[in-house]
């Protein structure tokens, strides 16, 4: 545990995690961390598909999500083109559902509906947003440990392709639902496989003691599939479910959690004679946030998924299901980054010869909660201009009233950054958002989309009405 909310900031001679260099040139961007797009102006200046950041600034104030939406849809287009071309040979292709927890609002959902991929919601909110954008119902599946009757009911009158349960008491619900409107459920089974991915406790959820799922060392996602398969009037078993965690850089957590899935579909068809059509294996993919993230490409990820299943498959004399995953953050994240003005910059002596430049910014903690939450480092640039000043250590924070208000927690920036100057936070389009709130009554940015040299709103800025209408 921290002994402080801003972390180690009494270490003597601390110079920042051991995975942060010293940038030889401040200025250069690092291509991994930002949208195909963005670059450096001959003004120096940050520009996204053709826009600087200066003028998006100028017409639509700070703070910002600059979207790309070009590379937005050509991250889910690459996603839904790799995998079906893959595991085309294998069980003819993959669905591909974007998880749109991740970022989610009419614009964005249309764009998936348009790049032919589906759309994962967990609540009746995300669904309300995908009816709509005019989503058709066939291209929709539904999450959450706790979807109360009315979610459920909407769902199914809306025709939605699956409804993954989470319990029995959901078994229950879904079962009764459908059978006062008359129609038979399409479901999966999400089985809580034992098998922790390489990340945070609390974005890692397929270990037991978690509230997703069935148990399958407890024998209780085969109870589940008995359940289901019991009410055939109003229930049709789709197939099995199983996601193991978040942030996922490598294909060695979905080998043990599809061979043990794929464990309980070959069981499935010995006891009950059935062969279940399909798995989703979840999401997860990661993405950099930093240097010190190297994600795999959808072509490895799938080749990798792919030679899996086969395998695992071929062992147990079984036929491939059709393959769903869900990515997200991998689509979304990349694309955005958040755009800042300085606003106060203090040098902090920390001890041993070391010091901190805290660079306070007019956002914070209200639209990028990840690093207080779950300790998330981010990068970030000096954007509105080039810098020749020397790289300093610095820590970028917010304008809350809370020391653990931090936006990045260590960077080099020119030692020369100044109020007035714009920051770009790169890998804010995933989760920031979905997760801002209106801490410290703080209205929440918008969301600008950038594409040919124009940028527009698809989320607008809350304003202080908006922050007062809900008061009685």
């Amino acid at each position: 545990m921290r002994a402080h909310e801003a972390g180690a900031l009494h270490a003597e001679g601390y110079r920042g995690p051991v995975w942060l260099e010293t940038p030889g040139d401040v200025n250069a961007l690092v291509p991994s961390l930002w949208a195909s797009s963005v670059g450096r102006g001959e003004d120096g200046a940050l520009t996204v598909a053709g826009v600087s950041v200066v003028d998006l600034a100028r017409e639509f104030g700070t703070p910002a999500y600059v979207l790309d939406e070009g590379d937005f849809r050509s991250r889910a287009r690459e996603f839904k083109q790799t995998y079906a071309d893959v595991f085309d040979e294998l069980c003819g292709g993959a669905d591909v559902f974007y998880a749109g927890k991740a970022f989610l609002c009419t614009q964005v959902a249309r764009w998936i509906r348009d790049e032919g991929l589906f759309l994962d919601v967990c609540t009746g909110g995300e669904l309300a947003v995908a009816m709509r954008a005019g989503v058709p119902g066939s291209s929709i599946g539904m999450h959450g440990n706790n979807k109360s009757v009315s979610e459920i009911r909407t769902a199914l009158e809306y025709g939605i392709s699956r409804i993954i349960v989470d319990s029995f008491a959901e078994i229950e619900r879904v079962s009764a639902v459908a059978g006062e409107l008359g129609v038979v459920a399409p479901v999966l089974v999400r089985v809580t496989v034992g098998v922790e991915a390489h990340t945070h406790e609390f974005i890692a959820t397929a270990h037991e003691d978690q509230k997703f799922g069935f148990s399958l060392a407890g024998g209780r996602a085969l109870e589940a599939v008995r359940e289901i398969l019991a009410r055939p009037q109003t229930l049709h078993l789709l197939g099995l479910h199983s996601h193991i965690g978040s942030q996922i850089f490598d294909t060695s957590g979905f080998e043990v959690s599809a061979r043990r899935v794929l464990g309980l579909h070959l069981e499935v068809a010995r006891e009950f004679g059935v062969e279940l059509p399909e798995l989703d294996l979840g999401g997860g993919f990661g993405i950099a946030y930093t240097t010190e993230h190297d994600p795999q490409s959808p072509k490895a990820l799938a080749a990798g998924m792919a030679e899996i299943v086969e395998r695992e498959c071929r062992a147990d004399g079984v036929a491939v299901p059709r393959i769903s995953i869900e990515p997200g953050r991998a689509i979304a994240g990349p694309s955005t980054f958040t755009l800042y003005e300085v606003g106060t910059v203090k040098p902090v002596e920390l001890g041993g010869g070391a010091s901190r430049l805290y660079v306070s910014v007019d956002g914070g903690m209200s639209d990028n909660v990840r690093t207080a939450l779950y300790d998330a480092d981010y990068s970030c640039t000096l954007a509105n201009r080039r810098s020749d000043a020397a790289p300093v250590l610095a820590r970028v924070v917010g304008k809350h009233c809370e020391s653990g208000d931090i936006v990045v927690m260590d960077e080099f920036l020119p030692d020369d950054v100044g109020p007035g100057d714009l920051i770009a936070v790169p890998g804010t389009g995933a989760y920031c958002r979905s997760l801002s709130s209106q801490y410290n009554h703080t209205p929440r940015p918008p969301v600008i989309a950038v594409r040919d040299g124009v940028g527009r709103v698809i989320v607008r800025r809350e304003t202080i009405d908006d922050l007062l209408a809900l008061d009685v």
